[in-house]
C-alpha cells in the first residue's frame, strides 16, 4: 500500500521557516516510502473560505481532493500572535468541503502538528491551538507535535536546520503519520 500525505502550511511568504520545516516533516514521511503532496506560500493564497459560495479556485479544487484521498496529513502553522496563522486557518476552513464525505473532514487520518514562532510562548500556544483543531476535524493528532523557537532554530536555503533534535522530531512525525495510516489500513482490511 502507498500510502499518500498531505502537507500544508507556511506562510505566504514562499520558502518561510514554517515551509522548510513542513519539508523535512514530508522527508520523514517519504523515508518511509509515502507519496507526498504539499500546499504551502502561494499555494495557500485562496479566497476566504465561504460554505455558501460553491465556486471554489483550482487550487482550492486540487487541495481539498487531495485532501479527501489523503490517507495522513502534516499541519504546519507560523505562530502569529499566539495562533494559527489567518492563511492556514482559511486552508483548513476549506475541509468543510469534505463534511458530507464518507469519511467526513480528516476522520480515521493521522495528522503531524507543527509550528513555528520566534519566541516559545507563540510556538507552544499555536501549537495547542492547531491540536486543537484537528481534534474538531475528526483527525488524529500524532504523538509527537513539534513547537519551533524561530528566534533560536533555523533552517538554511536547502532546508537543513540548525538544531539535530529540531530535525529528527520533524522527521518523527512524518514518519508517525505514515505508520498510523499503514496500521489503521491494515485493521480495516482485517474487519
Amino acid at each position: 500500500m502507498t500510502v499518500t500525505v498531505v502537507g500544508i502550511g507556511g506562510s505566504i511568504r514562499s520558502d518561510s521557516q514554517s515551509e522548510r520545516a513542513l519539508r523535512v516533516a514530508l522527508e520523514g514521511a517519504r523515508e518511509l516510502g509515502a507519496e507526498t503532496i504539499q500546499y504551502s506560500g502561494p499555494e495557500l493564497v485562496l479566497p476566504f473560505y465561504d460554505p455558501s459560495v460553491p465556486e471554489r479556485t483550482d487550487v482550492a479544487l486540487k487541495m481539498v481532493e487531495d485532501l479527501r484521498r489523503a490517507d495522513g496529513v502534516i499541519l504546519v502553522s507560523p505562530g502569529y500572535h499566539g495562533t494559527v496563522s489567518g492563511l492556514v486557518k482559511n486552508a483548513l476552513d476549506y475541509i468543510e468541503d469534505l463534511r458530507d464525505d464518507e469519511r467526513p473532514y480528516l476522520d480515521g487520518r493521522a495528522v503531524g502538528t507543527i509550528t513555528a514562532a520566534y519566541g516559545w510562548q507563540a510556538a507552544v500556544n499555536t501549537l495547542s491551538a492547531v491540536r486543537s483543531i484537528v481534534h474538531a476535524l475528526r483527525g488524529w493528532p500524532t504523538p509527537l507535535g513539534a513547537a519551533i523557537n524561530s528566534a533560536q532554530v533555523k533552517f538554511d536555503g536547502d532546508g537543513a536546520c540548525s538544531d539535530a533534535d529540531v530535525d529528527r522530531n520533524l522527521r518523527v512525525i512524518g514518519r508517525q503519520v505514515v505508520e498510523f495510516a499503514l496500521r489503521h489500513a491494515s485493521q480495516l482490511d482485517v474487519n
